[in-house]
């Protein structure tokens, strides 16, 4: 039995650049992975057969039977498998579960399958699963480009803590899609964000909370209402920078020590929150 890791990300920037005419956005992101992990395991087997711990998860509506489809369209292979999904990342959180998971399951089937497919050969089908699922091949920090199937990795970002609260929103359906349609021209930037952080991870690897950006936080707030009394409530509890990830909901703060993450983690675990304390990884694991 294979067993991976799929992480959770955070974008630390990330910013609309335009509109294109394929009907996409073209972005600059900065993305940085946390070790926050879904597990993948993978045994061989006659069919195609998925089980998963979390009972609101549908394989087919998941990125990790798409992307079984399609490596299995695209090289022919007439082997199976059964694929278990032991989920930690919550579901439609703008944390990229499910596009961690596809990028798990197109390197867990290439090495289960002995396909010895590249890293770019799979990065070529990364685009017909997500947009985030190209950067998990990755792992570590990236500058994302293009509509995210551009990616370039950077040096690691100094080791910090992240407290994520995931807040008890409705889950809308194409969620993504509403926000990106909720954007006006004013919310369009010309990369500068994302360029200055990327410069200063190049230059001396410092970071700090300032450099953040989401240009989704100008219109999620307004979609989700409830998302300003949560911010309200890390706030208080000692939250200094508080942000929202991806397309949200959940809002997290980067932490610099490891006492003040854990008491900040357990003040927000004591209100009710649903809290997780993570810290970023600075690569993805390697399949032996």
């Amino acid at each position: 039995m294979l067993t991976i890791q799929a992480p959770a990300k955070l974008n630390l920037t990330l910013e609309v650049l335009a509109k294109r005419q394929d009907g996409f956005h073209e972005i600059r992101s900065v993305i940085q992975t946390i070790n926050l992990c879904d597990s993948l395991r993978f045994q061989l087997s006659q069919n195609i057969e998925y089980k998963c711990d979390a009972l609101n998860w549908i394989s087919e509506e998941s990125l990790v039977s798409k992307a079984t489809g399609l490596l299995q369209g695209v090289t022919g292979c007439t082997k199976g498998a059964v694929i278990e999904v032991s989920k930690r990342i919550p579901l439609v959180s703008g944390l990229g579960g499910d596009s961690s998971d596809a990028a798990a399951t197109l390197r867990g089937l290439n090495k289960l399958w002995g396909l010895s497919l590249s890293r770019r050969e799979l990065l070529k089908l990364a685009p017909q699963l997500g947009s985030d699922v190209a950067f998990f091949l990755y792992g570590g920090t990236a500058l994302v480009k293009g509509k995210g199937e551009m990616v370039i990795p950077l040096p690691p970002l100094p080791q910090m803590w992240v407290v994520l609260v995931v807040p008890h929103t409705p889950r809308l359906p194409r969620k993504t899609e509403q926000l990106y349609a909720s954007l006006k021209a004013s919310h369009y930037t010309q990369g500068q964000i994302t360029e200055r952080l990327v410069e200063r991870l190049r230059e001396s690897g410092e970071f700090t909370p300032s450099l953040l950006f989401n240009t989704f936080e100008n219109v999620a707030f307004a979609t989700f209402p409830e998302l300003s009394v949560y911010r309200e409530y890390m706030m208080k509890a000692g939250a200094t920078d508080v942000h929202l990830a991806g397309s949200g909901p959940t809002l997290f703060t980067p932490v610099k020590g490891k006492t003040q993450a854990e008491e900040l983690y357990l003040r927000l675990q004591q209100q009710g929150l649903e809290t997780y304390l993570t810290e970023t990884l600075a690569t993805i694991e390697k399949i032996e």
